[in-house]
């Protein structure tokens, strides 16, 4: 049988600078009001000096120490964005370079917001098959530098962060498979719905009832999938972290799932959405916080461009 793998630890990281609705409104015509009604969220987190290496680098050696690991047990480094600006060397090649990480294979992912989850799955596989002993998954977002905005529809959703895991096998004789089978998929007939379209200066737009509509009415059966790949029902679960888009969309899933004891990351309240770095940033704030037990299953589900989803049934380390 493959190995069992696990989360060893997290690591998250946030810019200082925290622009409010309220400081939005001066920027373009909107309201705080008009905000929390229709997304949920007060604050974003914006970086000025700052690139999505600098972002998953911070993020990922917080990770990696409380790991306890070596850099050079590390053998695969993925970093999921859509926002980054260079193309090579790969934001994973730096932020290898910068932790001191000497031989791992390293690239980006770039699955819009379903990034991570997706990235979480391949290096689960890559464990799994004996290819690495140890990956470190970031998801790093800069969506700040790709807004327009002039557009109060887009502009008042976006944020930017970064979260990073450290995935190893399981121990011996552990009772669960730390990280569950993936589900994952797309509906490429709608991929024009979320765009970050333009080569030299790119722009986040998106159908927002259309995204509304889809994940609200059609990913609820998708993520019960997941929890069904990993025995867990949903009243074990004891918590829920998805792609934090819009607290409206949070919150319908939630509900859809039925899991009564579930704690329900609304971290989009205070980071807004920070893209393929939202699913390990509110995951990496609720373990810190320990409002998960150790050992507790809980459920990892993204979406976002592609039309694409992804996601698993995780243990919380």
């Amino acid at each position: 049988m493959p190995p069992m793998t696990r989360i060893h630890a997290l690591g998250h990281y946030q810019p200082e600078q925290v622009l409010t609705n309220d400081e939005l409104a001066t920027m373009v015509d909107t309201n705080d009001a008009w905000i929390r009604q229709r997304t949920g969220i007060a604050t974003r987190h914006i970086a000025r000096d700052e690139s999505v290496a600098d972002l998953a680098t911070a993020a990922a050696g917080k990770a990696l120490a409380a790991s306890g690991l070596a850099p050079e047990q590390i053998g695969q480094v993925v970093v999921a964005t859509c926002s980054a600006r260079d193309r090579v060397p790969s934001n994973a090649a730096r932020v290898a370079g910068r932790l001191g990480i000497p031989d791992a294979v390293t690239f980006d992912l770039n699955n819009g917001c379903a990034g991570f989850t997706t990235a979480l799955a391949i290096a689960d596989h890559t464990v799994r098959a004996g290819a690495a002993s140890h990956a470190l998954v970031i998801g790093a977002e800069r969506m700040s530098e790709v807004t327009d905005w002039t557009d109060r529809s887009s502009c008042v959703l976006l944020g930017d962060g970064a979260g990073a895991v450290v995935i190893g096998p399981e121990e011996p004789d552990a009772q669960h498979d730390g990280i569950g089978p993936v589900v994952w998929g797309s509906d490429p007939t709608r991929a024009d719905a979320v765009r970050l379209e333009g080569a030299w200066q790119p722009r986040f737009g998106q159908e927002g009832q259309t995204v509304f509509r889809w994940a609200t009415t059609e990913l609820a059966p998708i993520a019960r999938l997941a929890l069904e790949r990993a025995g867990v029902a949903p009243a074990e679960l004891a918590g829920i972290v998805t792609h934090q888009a819009n607290l409206r969309i949070i919150e319908s899933l939630a509900r859809q799932l039925k899991a009564p004891d579930a704690v329900v990351a609304t971290d989009v309240v205070r980071s807004g959405n920070t893209s393929a770095a939202s699913v390990p940033l509110a995951l990496a704030k609720l373990v810190e916080r320990r409002e998960i037990p150790i050992g507790a299953p809980v459920l990892l589900f993204a979406f976002g461009g592609g039309l694409s989803w992804s996601g698993q049934v995780i243990r919380c380390p």
